[in-house]
C-alpha cells in the first residue's frame, strides 16, 4: 500500500477499482498454446532472444522479471507499464519503477515477433513469455506459460504509486495487497523468493539502516553485522547505488533467498515480515530443510496465478505492434 495512513480507504478504493477491471485474477480467455496456429513459433522466438540477452546481460534478469510482476499490480497484466508519456506520467516514470531495468530488450523480443507474426502477440504477454524464459535461463525450473492477454492503453504514474506493494509493506499489507488481487498467502512467499535475482536500490531499505521510527535508529529486526556491511554501501540520502538482493547469488535462481530470512538478512521490512505470519514462516522452513523441495515448482504455479490478474482477453483492449505506443 501508499497510503498506511488512509489504509482502510486506500483498500475500499483499490477494491473498486479491480472489480471494475475486466476478469481480475480470473484468466478466463488465457491457455497455453493460445498463438499456436496464429504465431506458432512465437514462445521459440522469445526464447531465442533472451537465451542471446542473458549470455551477455545476466544481470538483466532481476529487471525482466519484476517487470512483470510490477505490470500485474498495476491495472492487471495488460502491458502498461511499457507504455511511454510525453509528460513522464506514465507508471515506468514512478520512483517503485526506477529499478526496472531491460526495455530495450522487450523491444527487441517483439521486433522479433513482428517480422514474423505481425500484429499477433501482445506485449503483456511478451511479458509473461519473457519471465519464464528469464528464470529457466538462471537456472530455474521452466513452466507452462498461459497466454491470450491483450494489450490496454492507459499507463498512470498515480496509480503505480498507489499499487505498487512497497518494500516497507508489514505482513497485514502484504497479505491484503496480495488477496485482493486473488492471490494466495502461499502465492506472497513463494513469489516473495523472486528476490533471489537482482538488485535494488539503497533508497528502498535506507530506513532500516539510518532511521527506522524517525530517531536515528537501526531496525532490530536487520542483523547488526548486516548493517555495517550495507552501510559501507548505501550513505544517508543514497538515490543511486545498487545493492544485491541475494548477496552472491544475484544471478542465479535458488533458494538462497529464503536462507537469508531467518538470519535476519532479508534486504526489505516486507522481507522480514514472511517471519511475522505462521503460514509463510513454515514455507521458509520448509524450503530450507528440503533444499527447495516444492519451491521451483511452487513458483511456476504462482507465477501462472499472477499472471492471470486483470487481463484484458478476446475483443477487449488491443495487440500494439509498438509496446512503448
Amino acid at each position: 500500500m501508499a497510503c498506511p495512513k488512509l489504509f482502510l480507504s486506500c483498500l475500499l478504493v483499490q477494491l473498486m477499482f479491480l472489480f471494475l477491471v475486466p476478469e481480475v485474477a480470473h484468466g478466463q480467455g488465457l491457455k497455453v498454446g493460445f498463438y499456436q496456429k496464429t504465431c506458432p513459433n512465437a514462445e521459440a522466438i522469445v526464447k531465442k532472444v533472451i537465451g542471446q540477452v542473458m549470455s551477455v546481460a545476466p544481470s538483466l534478469s532481476g529487471p525482466l522479471l519484476r517487470m512483470h510482476f510490477h505490470d500485474c499490480f498495476v491495472r492487471g497484466c495488460e502491458g502498461s507499464i511499457l507504455l511511454n508519456s510525453s509528460t513522464n506520467q506514465a507508471e515506468k516514470d514512478a520512483p517503485p519503477n526506477f529499478s526496472l531495468r531491460g526495455y530495450q530488450v522487450i523491444d527487441r523480443v517483439k521486433t522479433a515477433l513482428e517480422k514474423a507474426c505481425p500484429g499477433i502477440v501482445s506485449c503483456a504477454d511478451v511479458l509473461a513469455i519473457v519471465a519464464r524464459d528469464v528464470i529457466v535461463a538462471t537456472r530455474g525450473l521452466s513452466y507452462d506459460v498461459e497466454t491470450g492477454r491483450r494489450d490496454g492503453n492507459v499507463s498512470s504514474l498515480n496509480e503505480a504509486l498507489n499499487n505498487l506493494v512497497p518494500p516497507n509493506a508489514n505482513i497485514t499489507t502484504l497479505k491484503a495487497d496480495f488477496a485482493m488481487r486473488g492471490l494466495s498467502v502461499k502465492d506472497l512467499v513463494v513469489l516473495s523468493g523472486g528476490h533471489t535475482l537482482g538488485t535494488s536500490h539503497c533508497s528502498s531499505f535506507s530506513d532500516r539502516l539510518y532511521n527506522f521510527t524517525g530517531k536515528g535508529d537501526t531496525d532490530p529486526k536487520l542483523d547488526s553485522n548486516y548493517i555495517a556491511r550495507l552501510k559501507l554501501k548505501c550513505k544517508p540520502n543514497d538515490q543511486t547505488t545498487l545493492v544485491e538482493m541475494d548477496p552472491g547469488s544475484v544471478r542465479t535462481f535458488d533458494i538462497k533467498y529464503f536462507d537469508l530470512i531467518p538470519k535476519r538478512r532479508g534486504l526489505f521490512t516486507s522481507d522480514a515480515a514472511l517471519l511475522d505470519d505462521s503460514q509463510t514462516k513454515a514455507f521458509i522452513d520448509l524450503q530450507i530443510k528440503t533444499g527447495g523441495s516444492t519451491f521451483f515448482k511452487d513458483f511456476g504455479v504462482s507465477m501462472v496465478n499472477m499472471g492471470r490478474i486483470g487481463v484484458l482477453t478476446g475483443t477487449a483492449g488491443e495487440v500494439r505492434k509498438v509496446c512503448a505506443k
